[in-house]
């Protein structure tokens, strides 16, 4: 498995490449009934922040892999979907945050 590209401050537009994708989950997010808020702080990778009306959130990354492909990730570095399909990787977290938690 590829691993994550590091983010380098000389690569031009990468921030906003993965903002970009983010801001596409988020619409898709949304369509599903999942909140959905971008977080950008400065020097920080961006991440979006989704919450399920009964509660239940999570953070979600985009990355650029090694061989050029951008995934979305969970926190803990599991791939979650292509970022290719928005869509599909919207519906993964969805079924995801539907889950009861295990508390």
């Amino acid at each position: 498995m590829a691993s994550i590209t590091r983010p380098k401050r000389d690569v031009p537009g990468l921030r906003d490449a993965n903002l970009w994708r983010l801001e596409h989950l988020a619409g898709e997010l949304s369509r599903q009934g999942l909140e959905a808020s971008i977080v950008a702080p400065p020097g920080r990778v961006p991440r979006l922040e989704v919450t399920h009306p009964a509660g239940a959130a999570e953070d979600v990354y985009a990355g650029r892999c090694q061989d050029g492909t951008w995934w979305f990730w969970w926190p803990w570095a599991e791939r979650i979907g292509s970022a290719a399909d928005p869509g599909g990787a919207a519906a993964r977290i969805t079924q995801v945050l539907r889950q009861p938690s295990a508390e």
